[in-house]
């Protein structure tokens, strides 16, 4: 045999072993790529404690608090939301987009990050939309490093959603603070969602108004305020309003909440910060900067 043949076949040998080790390397690196990429979909709510192995369904949650008073039933909601009893698809947030222009001045951007649907009690399988009233809903965003939103948000929330549910009211009445009525509504709103295909873990809104942020709320101490229940039009069934008191809660009312953290031209900055910037605030909120945020999530004000 020649002895250039014989020599050749090793080195060959070598170079396959070489490039196929690099092309494991590179595919392995294409692969990193893609989940990195798929992950900047969403960002892990890490602050929200892991749900107990014993924590009860959305249905029995519902079952233990039928004959409790409103107050009561808040409680008994905070004290199964601090355990970390919640469906898992919500510690998944997404991604919201704003943007505003000043005057004379190139557009900015925000990236905020939220719940994809509204506060519940229970599993993946079995959950409850939770109504919480203001003091409430603060009380649970200050234990997790969250806020709540603004109308802005809201409405940016609805533009944004990959999953817009048809609103669907109750006739009015005493029973629209009830378990029976929060169960009801439930059931309609999964029939909504199931017509419409919408996975869980999907940006979703339109079946709720949301428990929102407004410098009314100074102005009108012991109220709170909502907005939203959007139409698939894009208007608001419920224009903003701080009719009700700062206890209310009915089986209309949602609770979505916003990282505490916003991203303005890929930097990070605390959104108190930015809501309090006469420069910055529009990109969150149509009021210009909504005075003393932080006083408005402090469920003691």
């Amino acid at each position: 045999m020649n002895r250039k043949a014989v020599l050749y076949k090793p080195v060959v040998k070598y170079v396959v072993l070489l490039m196929g080790l690099f092309l494991t390397l590179w595919s392995m690196t294409l692969g990193a790529e893609r989940v990195e990429m798929h992950s900047s979909d969403t960002q892990r709510a890490e602050t929200i404690p892991p749900r107990p192995k014993d924590g009860i369904s959305g249905s029995e949650f519902a079952r233990q608090t039928a004959g409790m008073s409103g107050a009561d039933r808040q409680q008994a909601a905070l004290a199964e939301l601090r355990r970390g009893n919640i469906p898992e698809f919500l510690r998944n947030l997404k991604p919201v987009t704003l943007s505003y222009a000043p005057s004379g001045q190139d557009a900015l951007t925000a990236v905020i990050w939220v719940m994809p649907d509204y506060l519940a009690i229970g599993s993946n399988e079995d959950f409850l939309r939770m109504p919480l009233t203001y003091s409430s809903a603060t009380a649970i965003a200050n234990d997790w490093g969250f806020i709540l939103p603004t109308r802005k948000i809201v409405d940016a929330i609805y533009k944004q959603s990959t999953c817009h549910l048809k609103p669907e009211p109750l006739p009015p009445g005493s029973n629209m603070r009830s378990s029976e009525y929060y169960l009801k509504h439930r059931k309609m709103i999964r029939a909504e969602r199931q017509r419409a295909g919408c996975p869980l873990g999907e940006l979703t809104s339109g079946h709720k108004k949301d428990v929102v942020l407004t410098n009314l709320l100074l102005k009108k101490p012991g109220r709170l305020a909502i907005y939203g229940w959007h139409r698939r039009s894009g208007k608001p069934i419920q224009p903003l309003s701080t009719v009700h008191g700062a206890e209310y809660a009915d089986y209309s009312h949602g609770v979505r909440l916003v990282s505490q953290t916003v991203w303005i031209d890929k930097r990070p900055k605390s959104i108190f910060d930015v809501l309090e910037d006469p420069v910055l605030a529009p990109l969150l909120t149509y009021e210009g900067e909504i005075l003393k945020p932080r006083r408005l999530m402090d469920q003691k004000r």
